[in-house]
C-alpha cells in the first residue's frame, strides 16, 4: 500500500509539471511561429531532432540507464546507488567529449547534408557545448527518478525550461534578421542556459543530501558498460531514424512540387502543432512512464512477475480507456483546435485525421516502459527498426505522391504495426488480464453514446458549438459523462463479481 500510494503520489506531481511544461511548450512554438514565422519553425523543428541525436550519443541515453541500473541496484542488498552513477558520468564524459570533438571537425559537411545550408556550420559547432552539460543533468535526473525523488526531477525541468524559454524569446526580439543560422543559434543557446541552470540545481540537491553507502556495487565499470551500451545502442538507433524521418519530410514534399519554404512551413506546422496537440493530453502515461521503468526494473529484479502483471493489466486497461475519449474529441474538434493554435486549415485537418490512431501512440509510451524495465532491449530496438523502416518507406512512396497525406499514412502503418508487436510481446511475456470487450468494445460504445448525450443536452440548452467556450463545455460534459459511464460499468462488474463469490461460497457451507 505504501508502494501505491508512493506512485500515485509521484505521478501526480510529475503530471502537474508535465502539464505545465507541455502547455509552455505549445505556447513557445506558437510564439515562435508568429514571430518568425512557419519556415523557421521547420528549421527550429529539423535543428531540434538533429539535437536529439546527437545529445542520445553523447549522453548514452543516460537518462534511462541510470534509471533502470540504480533502481536494481537499490533493490539488491548492500547495493551502492552511488557507484552506479559515477560509472554514468564517466561515461557520459568520454561519450559527450568524443561527439563534441566529431561535431566541430564536421560540422560543415553535417551543416551541407542535414540542413542542406553551409550557413548552419556555426550553430552545429556551438551545439558541441552544449552535450557534456546535457549529459551530466540527464545522469543525475536518472538517479533522483529512481531513488523515488521525482520532485526534485520535475523542479529541474521545469527550471531547465523556463531558463530556456526566456533566453530563447529574449533573443528573437533581439534577432534583425532571422537567418537560418539565427535561429539555430537561438534555440541552441537556451539549451545550453537551460541545461546549465538544472545542472547546477541538480547539483546542489545531490550534494546537500547525499546518502553514503558501505556495500560493494554489484556491478564493474566493464559490466556496466555491458549493459549500458545495448540501452544506448537502442535509443541512438531510435533517434538516427527519426531523425532521417524528419529530414526525409521536406524533401519528399519538394519532390510532391512544393517550394522549399513551403515544405519547411509544413513540415514546422506538423511538428509545432499538430504533434504537440496529439501527445498534449498524454501528460499523466508520460509522467508514469519514467515510474513504470522504475518500478518494472524492481520487480524483475527480485523476480516478482505477480507484480509486473498487475502492473501490466491495470495500466493497458486505463491507457486504452482514456485514450479512446482523447482520440473521440480531437476527431471531432480537430478542426477548431488547428485554427486556434495558428496552425491553420492544415494543422486541423492533420489532427482529425490522425486522431485515430492516438490509442496505439499512448500504448506505446506504458509498453515500451515496461519492455525497457524488464531489460528486453534487444526485442525494443528490432521493434522500433521494424516501425522506423516502415515508417521511411511509406514516407519515400507516399508523400511524393500524395503530399502531405503520405506522411498521415506513414504515422498509422508505423504505430499501428509497431504497437501492436509491443502488446503481442507483452501479452506474451508478462500474460497480463486482458479483456478486448472490457478496454476496447465497451469504451468505444460509451464515448459514441456520451458524445451523442453531450450534443442533445447542448441542444436543449440552445448552446450551439461555435465558440471556444461552448467547445470547452461540451468537452468538460462529454469527458464528466464518459467517466461516470466507465467508472458505473466498472463498479458493476466488481459488485457482480462479490455477489458470485458470495453465491459460492454460501453453496460450500
Amino acid at each position: 500500500m505504501i508502494i501505491k500510494n508512493k506512485i500515485v503520489r509521484d505521478t501526480i506531481i510529475l503530471t502537474v509539471m508535465q502539464l505545465f511544461l507541455d502547455s509552455a511548450a505549445l505556447l513557445l512554438n506558437i510564439f515562435i511561429t508568429r514571430q518568425l514565422g512557419t519556415l523557421a519553425m521547420g528549421i527550429l523543428s529539423l535543428t531540434g531532432s538533429f539535437l536529439i541525436l546527437i545529445g542520445m550519443v553523447s549522453n548514452g541515453n543516460a537518462f534511462l540507464c541510470i534509471s533502470r541500473l540504480v533502481s536494481e541496484e537499490i533493490g539488491k542488498k548492500n547495493g551502492n546507488p552511488n557507484r552506479i552513477l559515477k560509472y554514468g558520468l564517466l561515461m557520459c564524459t568520454f561519450l559527450s567529449v568524443i561527439s563534441g570533438l566529431f561535431l566541430i571537425a564536421f560540422s560543415e559537411p553535417l551543416s551541407i547534408k542535414f540542413f542542406k545550408s553551409a550557413e548552419m556550420s556555426q550553430p552545429i559547432k556551438l551545439m558541441a557545448a552544449a552535450l557534456p552539460i546535457g549529459a551530466y543533468s540527464a545522469c543525475f535526473k536518472g538517479f533522483f527518478n529512481a531513488s523515488r525523488t521525482v520532485s526534485t526531477t520535475a523542479m529541474a525541468d521545469i527550471l531547465e525550461f523556463a531558463v530556456k524559454a526566456i533566453v530563447i524569446i529574449v533573443l528573437t526580439f533581439a534577432v534583425k534578421v532571422p537567418t537560418n543560422a539565427a535561429v539555430c543559434d537561438i534555440m541552441v543557446s537556451g539549451i545550453i542556459a537551460g541545461n546549465c541552470t538544472s545542472l547546477v540545481m541538480l547539483l546542489f540537491i545531490f550534494f546537500k543530501n547525499r546518502q553514503v553507502y558501505s556495500g560493494r556495487s554489484s556491478l564493474s565499470l566493464k559490466k556496466y558498460i555491458s549493459l549500458a551500451v545495448p540501452v544506448m545502442a537502442g535509443g541512438c538507433l531510435t533517434s538516427i531514424l527519426s531523425s532521417a524521418n524528419d529530414a526525409l519530410i521536406p524533401v519528399t514534399l519538394r519532390q510532391y512540387g512544393n517550394s522549399v519554404k513551403e515544405a519547411f512551413s509544413q513540415f514546422g506546422v506538423f511538428e509545432a502543432i499538430v504533434i504537440p496537440t496529439l501527445f498534449f493530453p498524454s501528460v499523466v502515461i508520460c509522467s508514469l512512464s519514467g515510474i513504470v521503468v522504475s518500478e518494472t526494473a524492481r520487480a524483475a529484479a527480485s523476480k516478482n512477475m505477480k507484480r509486473i502483471k498487475s502492473i501490466a493489466g491495470n495500466l493497458i486497461e486505463k491507457t486504452l480507456i482514456f485514450s479512446i475519449l482523447v482520440a473521440a474529441v480531437l476527431m471531432h474538434y480537430g478542426s477548431e483546435i488547428g485554427t486556434l493554435l495558428d496552425g491553420g486549415e492544415l494543422a486541423g485537418r492533420m489532427i482529425t485525421i490522425i486522431a485515430p490512431v492516438v490509442p496505439f501512440i499512448y500504448l506505446e509510451i506504458i509498453l515500451e516502459a515496461m519492455i525497457k524495465g524488464m531489460g528486453l532491449q534487444g526485442f525494443s530496438s528490432l521493434n522500433y527498426l521494424a516501425e522506423y523502416a516502415v515508417r521511411i518507406s511509406v514516407v519515400l512512396i507516399f508523400v511524393p505522391r500524395t503530399g502531405f497525406y503520405g506522411i498521415v499514412a506513414s504515422y498509422y502503418a508505423s504505430n499501428i504495426i509497431g504497437n501492436v508487436s509491443r502488446f503481442i510481446k507483452i501479452m506474451i511475456h508478462v500474460k497480463p488480464d486482458i479483456s478486448v470487450f472490457k478496454v476496447f468494445i465497451m469504451p468505444t460504445a460509451y464515448v459514441v453514446m456520451t458524445m451523442k448525450a453531450s450534443e442533445l443536452l447542448l441542444k436543449l440548452m440552445h448552446i450551439h458549438n461555435e465558440s471556444l467556450v461552448s467547445i470547452v463545455v461540451d468537452v468538460l460534459l462529454w469527458s464528466a459523462m464518459y467517466i461516470f459511464m466507465v467508472l458505473g460499468w466498472k463498479n458493476q462488474g466488481l459488485s457482480e463479481k462479490l455477489f458470485s463469490d458470495r453465491k459460492v461460497n454460501h453453496e460450500i457451507c
